[in-house]
């Protein structure tokens, strides 16, 4: 779409920026003294990108660890693996030098298992499921014969996110962010919401408006522009989300499934009300058109369910609570925290994007420091106090 190709030239102009921003490096003199703290490219690289966002994320990736002067390894999710070539077309067109870069499709778990695991394999990049993520993790972690560095592991890898509506929040305002943020590209985004924590005196006014503004919808074909929620990504992905809807009438109440086309990978948007932190369906990241609505009796309480899981990637506040929007501010556990608006569409420069906790390491795609991650920092110190000259040859 539009938006996607936006984002991925955003991220051609950001990164390239940025690299020239780097390569002028830092100068501490002094005198007889010279400082100068440089950065080098830190060997061949790895870009396991995902499935959701095909085009911008991996020429997010794979431009950062190109401009930066790594050798770099493109294995994109295995059904977006025609986008990736095009990718790759695109890249060798626009004059990325033979040999520097490499399209290497295939399955993760053989393809992109060897490549992890390969000792000549400098840095991994991957975004992706916690349980891949971490997989990544372990096997690069493991030292292989001949291998002389220690891998670097930038990962992204999901999150369970929540809006906290407060009982000074303009519930139009909070019930269109929050039906946009959980039901916009069915759910399938990293930073869509999934869970919706409500204080008692807006609750049942909060659930009655959020179930009407749900019931409006409209499923169907994706390439409708009248079409709002439109199939998730596979037979696999639509039963694992079946699978969670049946595991939520067993832990709260269903306040509504809107109905979904019988024909194709659909699931109807789908929202839980009253249901406990602790549940299944508030805890575990299920990617897809699945809302869950939980209930506090005061902020603090709110914010502690918020920040009550493994994740740690996007959250949102609607507050007009001064004092409620500083401690959303200070204590809220989430990379980026949107107040008074959706937690969906970070915006290359503008909203820096990633988490931490079980969210990731704390990058952010986007923002300033990111191409850090692919380089390796230098210092070099030179006396230069005069000490006299060696001979020269020839000119004695």
């Amino acid at each position: 779409c539009d938006a996607e190709i936006s984002e991925a030239i955003d991220f051609c102009r950001y990164y390239a920026d940025e690299m020239e921003r780097l390569d002028q490096g830092y100068q501490y003199d002094t005198a007889g003294e010279t400082n100068r703290y440089n950065y080098q490219p830190r060997g061949i690289s790895l870009i396991i990108s995902p499935w959701n966002f095909p085009l911008a994320i991996p020429v997010g990736m794979t431009v950062a660890s190109l401009v930066t002067g790594n050798c770099t390894l493109l294995k994109p999710a295995e059904v977006s693996s025609v986008i990736g070539a095009k990718i790759t077309e695109v890249l060798v067109d626009a004059g990325v030098p033979p040999g520097v870069f490499q399209y290497v499709p295939g399955k993760g778990s053989t393809v992109g298992s060897y490549m992890v695991q390969h000792p000549d394999v400098h840095m991994i990049t991957f975004t992706g499921s916690q349980e891949v993520g971490c997989r990544i993790y372990a096997e690069a972690a493991l030292l292989k014969p001949g291998q002389k560095h220690l891998k670097r592991v930038v990962a992204e890898m999901g999150g369970k996110n929540a809006v906290i509506v407060d009982e000074s929040a303009d519930l139009d305002q909070a019930v269109a962010g929050v039906v946009y943020s959980a039901f916009g590209y069915t759910g399938q985004k990293c930073s869509a919401c999934s869970r919706v924590v409500v204080l008692e005196p807006v609750y049942e006014a909060f659930v009655k408006r959020l179930t009407e503004a749900v019931r409006s919808l409209n499923v169907g074909n994706a390439a409708l522009l009248s079409t709002q929620v439109g199939p998730v990504i596979d037979a696999n992905a639509q039963q694992k989300i079946k699978e969670y809807i049946e595991i939520g009438k067993q832990e709260a109440e269903l306040a509504i499934q809107v109905a979904a086309p019988e024909t194709g990978y659909f699931v109807g948007p789908t929202v839980f009300i009253n249901v406990l932190p602790t549940a299944k369906i508030a805890q575990e990241e299920i990617f897809g058109p699945v809302l869950s609505v939980i209930k506090a009796q005061t902020f603090e309480e709110a914010l502690d369910i918020a920040n009550g899981t493994n994740f740690a990637l996007t959250g949102g506040l609607y507050s007009r609570t001064p004092s409620h929007i500083s401690k959303a501010k200070a204590e809220f556990e989430v990379g980026n925290l949107y107040i008074n608006r959706g937690i969906t569409g970070a915006i290359v420069s503008r909203q820096p994007f990633g988490g931490f906790k079980l969210s990731g390491v704390g990058s952010k795609a986007g923002g300033p420091d990111y191409l850090l991650q692919f380089l390796e920092p230098r210092h070099i110190t030179e006396n230069i106090q005069r000490q006299g000259f060696a001979p020269i040859e020839g000119m004695e």
